[in-house]
């Protein structure tokens, strides 16, 4: 054992290596991470306050911007809601099948008081689909979710690590948003490998354990 580490310390540790690593809490619009979009997220909360005015949501932004953990969180809040959420992801990706149900959809909730919340990589009228879904995309409210700046990646990366029971010095961040990809999912990805190394080497997460486990050479 490692003589730096107190016995309470190395005792949590072997409990965490039997449980195995934490799982990433599911996505909510809580602990979404709101950079500039925090108009966004109130209109989404108002879509299930009862008090949105428009039900015809659509996002687009980069891979990485969070699209899927927005439109995770609001399919998880549905059964609360005050009205059907018809939730569609990656809509680029749509065959003709589902381009003309998605189509058909946007054109119930207008009637019904139900709500679609869609997603792609792209503005509405820059999508590789129908020319009147496209239309119908454009309908309601469109938000680009727009990418953290390094600031708030740093953010990110020190809160996530401290509810994994980990401690980032600012060296650390540095170095991993310098290295690394820096979408959220990328760095999700990254801390679980510290973590996992942290604990199997019985080491403190250091600049140098962030070095040798991404194969950087040591100054």
């Amino acid at each position: 054992m490692n003589d730096a580490f107190p016995a309470i310390l190395r005792e949590n540790l072997m409990r965490q290596l039997a449980l195995g690593i934490s799982p990433p809490p599911e996505p909510t619009l809580d602990n979404f991470v709101p950079g500039a979009n925090a108009e966004l997220l109130a209109r989404l909360r108002e879509l299930w306050s009862g008090n949105a005015a428009e039900r015809i949501f659509y996002i687009w932004g980069e891979v990485g911007s969070g699209k899927s953990h927005l439109l995770r969180a609001c399919g998880v809040l549905r059964a609360g809601a005050r009205c059907e959420l018809h939730v569609a992801d990656d809509v680029e990706s749509l065959d003709e099948e589902s381009q003309i149900a998605l189509f058909n959809r946007i054109n119930e909730a207008r009637e019904s008081g139900d709500a679609v919340l869609a997603a792609g990589n792209a503005p509405p009228a820059q999508l590789p689909l129908r020319e009147d879904l496209r239309s119908r995309l454009a309908w309601g409210l469109v938000y680009q979710v727009k990418p953290l700046t390094d600031a708030e990646r740093a953010v990110f990366l020190r809160n996530e690590a401290a509810r994994r029971g980990m401690r980032l010095g600012d060296e650390v961040i540095g170095f991993l948003l310098s290295r690394a990809r820096r979408d959220p999912p990328s760095l999700l990805a990254i801390l679980d490998q510290l973590d996992r190394a942290s604990l199997e080497r019985q080491r403190q997460v250091t600049l140098a354990l962030a070095r040798e486990l991404m194969g950087a050479p040591a100054e």
